[in-house]
């Protein structure tokens, strides 16, 4: 049986390196657009390294039945400043970073601007970073939602989740340390949000992404 070449997964906000060894493995992934929205997984959090330790981000979403929305139709809430504040936490956090100068303006443009649609806010940032991290993977989104997938998909949908007890076993990956910002303060902290490995390993964030992509 051939080795599946395209992938199955869901948008996340600003997703793990986790999610990029995926993106970075794969030639094609197909991005899950006909599902519903779940509530407390990466669609609309993610992790970075502070100086005071782990920071979550979470994008506020607007009041109503999200848990039962189609995740096309859900929408961000702008009642509260959260643009300024997630990218005045990115800067903070990794303004001294080697390679934060480099990326800056192009990420920033982003949170000037955000797509009033979660699912578009997260695939334009999906598609940005994989530029940025010179990725050679054809991105694309479903047209329909299928329970069972082909043989030549590898469906990683659930496979990424923030909470311990939802998490599925990943045999194919496993971290691989990295010169941190704060790893003196904090020790090594692992599976942060690409941003993490991009902004202090610049160019080299591939072969990281390459590296921490295991056979099982």
């Amino acid at each position: 049986m051939s080795t599946p070449s395209t992938i199955l997964i869901e948008a996340h906000y600003l997703p793990s390196i986790q999610y990029f060894s995926k993106l970075a493995h794969y030639s094609q992934a197909t991005i899950e657009a006909c599902e519903t929205y779940q509530k407390g997984s990466y669609r609309n959090r993610c992790h970075i390294a502070a100086a005071n330790g782990l920071m979550r981000l979470s994008i506020p979403l607007k009041k109503g039945k999200n848990e039962q929305q189609f995740i096309r139709e859900t929408q961000i809430a702008f009642d509260e400043s959260w643009r300024s504040q997630h990218w005045n936490s990115i800067r903070s956090a990794y303004g001294n970073a080697p390679f934060f100068p480099y990326y800056e303006e192009e990420l920033a443009a982003y949170f000037r601007s955000p797509n009033p649609l979660l699912f578009d806010w997260n695939l334009q940032l999906i598609q940005l970073l994989s530029r940025l991290l010179q990725l050679e993977v054809s991105i694309q989104q479903s047209t329909t939602y299928v329970r069972e997938v082909q043989s030549d998909v590898q469906d990683l949908r659930q496979l990424i989740h923030p909470k311990s007890h939802r998490r599925m076993t990943d045999d194919n990956f496993q971290p691989v340390p990295y010169p941190q910002l704060f790893q003196e303060r904090h020790g090594f902290l692992p599976n942060l949000s690409i941003l993490d490995l991009l902004f202090c390993t610049g160019p080299q964030a591939i072969l990281y992404l390459e590296q921490s992509f295991t056979n099982g």
